[in-house]
């Protein structure tokens, strides 16, 4: 079957693909929950150790493993950032200021990262007052309690320093949702496309010449269309 014969059992039922596409979009856009207003904000942190004291006759690698220390610290914090035990420290560091915040829903608002022994912490919530100050309250407790997270260093904080603070920002779009319309919408097209060959497969009428030579008869003779119509966008318009 050429692509000719594709598109005549596609034009023949387009009325069908055009409708289901309307009404995917129609009732998509009519259906839609109304978003939520998110704002974002993040900082990033580096993160260290206080260097190994010098004596004589001690060789301390010219702080090789300080650098190293302060690597695997990055690691652990990452993980550590979105722990439980991080978000009650930051919940009871709200709660000293005033603000009782659950310590579930703040642990559900933040996310970290590390590139190059850099931290990120990035927080997502929906009052932009009340996100500047879970920020500032992550950053404190970030800075003030790794020891409380971190047995290796005993009774002394890590040296965490805040080198991008946090600018509040309303959040956009997820990928997901900039994609589920258009998705939607093909899928529409391509459910449309296989039902008008479904139709086409099921129909089992006489249309035109080559189909009556498919029979094994011999065609005498075909009745045009009506003057000035045409079938198909490539047939020559009729005088």
């Amino acid at each position: 079957m050429g692509l000719r014969q594709y598109w005549r059992i596609v034009y023949k039922r387009l009325w069908i693909i055009i409708a289901l596409v309307a009404i995917v979009l129609v009732s998509s856009m009519a259906l839609r929950p109304e978003r939520p207003a998110l704002y974002q904000t993040s900082m990033r942190f580096t993160v260290a150790v206080a260097p190994e004291s010098r004596s004589d006759g001690y060789y301390a690698y010219d702080r090789y493993y300080t650098w190293m220390t302060s690597e695997y610290l990055v690691d652990e914090l990452t993980e550590i950032v979105g722990s439980e035990a991080f978000a009650r420290a930051v919940s009871e560091e709200l709660a000293d200021s005033g603000h009782d915040l659950p310590a579930g829903a703040i642990r559900g608002s933040m996310g970290a990262d590390r590139k190059h022994r850099i931290l990120t912490l990035s927080l997502t919530w929906g009052d932009q007052t009340q996100l500047g100050e879970i920020a500032n309250a992550a950053a404190k407790a970030l800075r003030e309690r790794s020891a409380d997270f971190l047995g290796q260093l005993g009774t002394t904080d890590a040296d965490i320093r805040l080198i991008d603070p946090p600018v509040v920002s309303p959040a956009g779009q997820s990928l997901k949702e900039k994609l589920d319309l258009p998705i939607r919408l093909f899928l529409a097209l391509v459910a449309g496309v296989a039902l008008t060959f479904l139709l086409d497969y099921l129909d089992d009428t006489v249309r035109d010449r080559a189909e009556v030579e498919a029979l094994g008869l011999a065609v005498l003779g075909e009745i045009p269309p009506l003057p000035g119509r045409r079938r198909f966008p490539w047939e020559k318009k009729l005088p």
